[in-house]
């Protein structure tokens, strides 16, 4: 056996690795069905300005991605975002959220909306701080 480090890996060791990965977990999961969910607000022109995703799992929604565009921030999209979500999945049989944000963010917006702090990864990637956030729908 040798191990060999791998300074630039190719995609197809990646690849292989997250399948095996994966493999192993679906062998030892209790459940592995994912299902991708997601939210849009489009323009006149049906072009997406703003959007939420994540995939519901079991009794949780993780939820990926929250994002507005500069141009419709401070004008609600957010939040009626985040709630139209967070019913889907529930209507799903989701009871839990897990989600994380970087400290420059939106954490005090996840906060006002019931979100608590499970976790801060401190010095996350350099000075900054990642908040794992978690809500009971």
């Amino acid at each position: 056996m040798k191990i060999d480090l791998v300074e630039s890996p190719q995609q197809d060791l990646i690849d292989f690795l997250d399948k095996k990965i994966v493999e192993f977990n679906q062998a030892n999961r209790e459940i592995n069905d994912r299902y991708p969910i997601a939210v849009t607000v489009k323009n006149d022109n049906g072009e997406v300005v703003a959007g939420a995703s994540g995939k519901t799992f079991g009794h949780w929604l993780h939820l990926s991605i929250l994002w507005v565009s500069e141009e419709l921030r401070g004008n609600n999209y957010g939040s009626k975002l985040l709630r139209e979500i967070e019913q889907a999945a529930k209507k799903r049989g989701c009871s839990q959220c897990l989600l994380d944000t970087l400290n420059f963010q939106a954490m005090p917006f996840y906060k006002q909306h019931g979100y608590q702090i499970a976790w801060t990864q401190e010095n996350y990637p350099l000075t900054g701080c990642k908040y794992f956030m978690t809500k009971t729908l």
